[in-house]
């Protein structure tokens, strides 16, 4: 029985290879895959128990990666809310990030963004550099974990709660 909602982000390499993908579900665990370990299997048993995916700009960018470089297309599979819409109905423009700002949200990886995330990687592949892997996946974790902040922020604007 599918029962969990589960917030998700990808981040990719400077060739748009998926090199991180965070899975955070609500009211419980996150789960990251990270390089050789990105497969439609690992993925697909992620999300097993999954009711509903949500992501920030995910219908522009996440779940078309996920298609194009895993061959699964997540919105036939699970419902999808993609928050960037609802955060566009409270006049909450930009990334993510300039979202969080807005809305009072704070990260420890504060600055990091997408191309970073991208140097991130591509310091740790060449070099080995085992504290830019854990940036990223901090930097990683702290999208799909605040995801969930924002939306309840969102929610409490509205005059509703976040249902775990």
């Amino acid at each position: 029985m599918r029962k969990k909602t589960a917030y998700l982000d990808i981040e990719t390499s400077y060739q748009g290879v998926i090199t991180v993908i965070g899975i955070h579900f609500l009211g419980d665990k996150t789960h990251q895959l990270v390089g050789k370990d990105i497969t439609a299997m690992n993925l697909l048993d992620i999300l097993n128990d999954t009711a509903m995916i949500k992501t920030y700009n995910g219908n522009r960018f996440d779940l078309p990666v996920i298609r194009e470089r895993l061959g699964v297309d997540l919105k036939a599979l699970y419902p999808h809310q993609d928050l960037m819409y609802q955060c566009w109905k409270h006049h909450l423009k930009g990334g993510l990030k300039a979202v969080e700002r807005q809305l009072g949200v704070n990260r420890d990886t504060e600055g990091v963004d997408g191309i970073q995330a991208m140097e991130l990687w591509a310091r740790w592949q060449d070099q080995g550099d085992e504290k830019s892997l854990q940036i990223l996946l901090k930097y990683n974790r702290e999208d799909i974990e605040n995801l969930v902040e924002v939306e309840k922020k969102l929610l409490a604007r509205e005059g509703k709660q976040l249902k775990v």
